[in-house]
């Protein structure tokens, strides 16, 4: 059948350069290489950040996938269109958006420079590029998901005399919670890997906005074995996530409804 070899073109397509990679590592000065100072003071940034990034795609993200999931209102394509539009869009386009908001002459930066806030190039700058580009991750795997789970158990609840707030705490919520962790795994491995966005509107300074994507881009012109040995840590890092998320038979792909067993005594 012709798509076998089509499909194992594509795989190979993906693998072969993780393998070319892997093939250009010097094994025997691994260790070294990504336990460096430097190496290791981007990637404890980069984690440290992606995990606040992933926090505020949780909270922010979650109350967007609800009112598109479950509300209904004049606009709401044009609305979900612009929540997923980092999804496609350059993350140098996404830095540059982020500057010409938060920076210091942006739309809203001139005016927390004023009350001595400054957000570009600051480590705070790291985490909103990377909540960026990462909460329509969470927000179109959460929206997925509710909509798999449907509104049966709300209605009841409702017509019981649940309030809004109750049917939401202990029915809704609690239905999607494997989207909703499932997601934010999605959004933190986003997080690690941004890069564009960064650059463009934190910088590079060591310590502060140097993330490991960054330290790999810097490596690569003064050490290229030490990049391609980070290159190969953020890989491993990624493969684990995405184990993780999609393991298992993909039963923890966001959106997705495991199959109930027919009742005892239904007819086959």
């Amino acid at each position: 059948m012709w798509v076998w070899p089509a499909a194992l073109v594509g795989i190979g397509l993906i693998v072969l350069p993780l393998v070319g990679m892997a093939t250009a590592v010097d094994w025997s000065n691994f260790w070294e290489l990504i336990t460096a100072p430097s190496s290791l003071t981007a990637l404890t940034l980069s984690l440290r950040t992606s995990a606040m990034a992933t926090v505020v795609a949780v909270l922010l993200g979650t109350p967007v996938a609800l009112v598109l999931a479950r509300g209904s209102f004049p606009g709401q394509r044009l609305i979900r269109a612009l929540v997923l539009l980092p999804l496609v869009l350059p993350p140098v386009v996404g830095g540059i958006a982020l500057l010409y908001t938060f920076g210091r002459r942006g739309l809203i930066g001139s005016h927390l420079e004023v009350l001595g806030l400054q957000i570009a190039f600051s480590t705070t700058a790291v985490v909103l590029a990377q909540a960026f580009v990462a909460t329509p991750f969470l927000i179109i795997g959460l929206e997925g998901a509710l909509r798999s789970a449907g509104q049966r158990y709300e209605q009841v609840a409702a017509t019981l005399g649940a309030r809004p707030s109750i049917v939401l705490l202990r029915i809704t919520l609690p239905l999607v919670v494997p989207g909703v962790v499932s997601g934010s795994v999605l959004a933190f491995a986003r997080s690690l890997g941004e890069f564009g966005a960064t650059l463009t509107f934190a910088g590079s300074l060591e310590g502060v906005t140097r993330t490991l994507p960054l330290e790999i881009y810097l490596q690569r012109e003064i050490d290229p074995d030490a990049a391609v040995a980070l290159s190969m840590l953020l890989v491993a890092v990624a493969a684990i996530i995405v184990i993780t998320v999609y393991g298992a038979g993909g039963e923890s792909v966001p959106g997705r409804r495991r199959s109930r067993p027919p009742a005892q005594g239904a007819s086959s």
